[in-house]
């Protein structure tokens, strides 16, 4: 199966967390890596390790033929030209994903272990870690793993080995990943997000749906997208989840309680107030893990101890602390309009922390929708006044504050730039505990990529928490 790359050249394209992963599988087969990535520091790092490297400028004039294949990283462009080159020359382009799938085939690092893959525009991760929570409840050794952080060859190499792998994968991972074929496979939704790599919302659901391509596929019926896809689904039965009463063949929620009515007649999974994070996104997750560990006959049971086992990640619609009646929740990850859209509707009474980089994602939707729950907006970042103008067309009632530190612009560049954006924080902060009263929740959900101010979203979320610990009883409803 691996056969034709014994005693061959491989191109590893991108020397990330996936390149490195990639090393010594290559070398357990009898393949010779050659790293390749548009960073000198990263070519310096792998030559350090006794890696042949060379540049991407080289080798796009180069003869590719030496290689039997190239292995991507997912963030690498298919109109990327060293991946061109290889295609014209006839050359296999693979992603990390893809390899890793064939290695599990061919038996490498012991028998095939249980695919079950998760994705979606939002909340891949939070699913992934409750399917793993569940598998654990069950007995089942298994691995959280893929665009979630432990890349799956290092899993796969695991001694002992998991049976189950957990598996979130991002669009550019199922892009680059034709081959794998998951026990079961979930799209929990769909919104506008990465158009500009895949060309376009419908090439990007397409790429979500090479996860429902296995044994079972599962879709959120919630969402008008990924509902779209059951009818495109390849996968040999699909069935689909909802936040209402489950139809024959779905998961959804009766009287407070998660129902199973796709794997059986019905069955109680696990009750709504255990869920982590509440609210409507949270329990959606909830379905859909319990919908891949039920599609390989986890009992009822597993999935409820695993779902009571659950606790959120960090900067995932994470408590942070309750200040005279006032709750600050920390949802960083909330980087794009969908995401904002679930974290708002988990909370009647918002005072809103949002902005950064939209990277042209469309506004008016979300905020017509929650205009009802905003208290206030407190806006940063360099499309703050892109929100603040669509608050003030579809939610003229709310006040907005934006708080500003100069020119985002070289801000981005600036070298102190963490010591501003923290600034810039600590003032949102403040300003949005002014506008609280007991009862409310003031939600960092930025709707927004953090790169313009902050080093990443966790930063974000870190400078967040920091500027809450500091506020004291009497910066809550001060504006009132």
């Amino acid at each position: 199966m691996l056969e034709f790359l014994r005693g061959r050249d491989v191109l590893v394209a991108g020397w990330g967390v996936s390149g490195r992963s990639l090393v010594e599988p290559l070398r357990d087969i009898g393949a010779h890596p050659v790293v390749t990535d548009a960073g000198a520091k990263a070519l310096a790092e792998a030559a350090e390790l006794g890696l042949e490297v060379a540049t991407c400028v080289e080798l796009e004039s180069a003869d590719l033929s030496r290689f039997a294949l190239v292995i991507t990283s997912p963030g690498w462009r298919p109109d990327s030209p060293v991946l061109v080159s290889a295609v014209t020359e006839g050359i296999p382009v693979w992603g990390d994903v893809e390899f890793a799938w064939w290695v599990d085939q061919a038996r490498i690092y012991g028998p095939v272990r249980k695919w079950l893959v998760v994705t979606g525009t939002n909340g891949k991760t939070t699913t992934t870690q409750m399917t793993h929570a569940i598998l654990r409840a069950a007995g089942i050794a298994s691995v959280a793993c893929g665009n979630i952080g432990t890349p799956i060859l290092d899993a796969l190499r695991r001694n002992p080995g998991p049976q189950v792998l957990a598996v979130e994968l991002s669009s550019f991972q199922l892009h680059w990943a034709p081959s794998v074929r998951p026990e079961a496979g979930v799209v929990l939704n769909v919104a506008e997000d990465h158009l500009d790599w895949h060309g376009g919302l419908d090439a990007y659901a397409a790429a979500k749906a090479r996860a429902l391509v296995g044994r079972v596929g599962v879709v959120g019926l919630d969402d008008p997208v990924a509902a779209s896809l059951a009818r495109r689904s390849k996968a040999r039965r699909t069935v689909g989840f909802r936040i209402g009463v489950p139809a024959d063949g779905e998961l959804g929620v009766v009287d407070g309680k998660l129902l199973d009515r796709a794997f059986t007649k019905a069955a109680i999974l696990a009750e709504v107030g255990d869920i982590s994070p509440q609210g409507p996104a949270g329990v959606a997750d909830a379905l859909a893990a319990a919908a891949l560990t039920r599609a390989i006959d986890v009992a009822p049971q597993f999935v409820k101890e695993g779902l009571q086992e659950h606790k959120v990640g960090p900067h995932r619609a994470a408590f942070v602390r309750e200040l005279a009646g006032v709750d600050f929740i920390d949802d960083s990850k909330a980087t794009n309009p969908h995401a904002a859209r679930s974290s708002i509707l988990a909370h009647p009474h918002v005072i809103w922390i949002a902005g950064g980089q939209l990277k042209g994602a469309g506004v008016e939707d979300l905020i017509e929708e929650v205009a009802d729950r905003l208290v206030a907006a407190v806006l940063i970042g360099s499309d703050a006044p892109v929100l603040a103008a669509a608050l003030a067309r579809h939610a003229p009632e709310v006040p907005v504050v934006e708080v500003r530190a100069g020119d985002d612009a070289v801000m981005a560049d600036d070298p102190s730039r963490s010591d501003k954006a923290d600034a810039v924080m600590a003032q949102a902060v403040r300003a949005a505990a002014g506008f609280a009263r007991s009862g409310d929740t003031v939600l960092l959900a930025p709707a927004a990529a953090s790169l313009d101010m902050f080093a990443d979203y966790t930063h974000r979320g870190r400078s967040f928490a920091t500027a809450v610990h500091a506020l004291e009883d009497g910066d809550i409803g001060r504006r009132l």
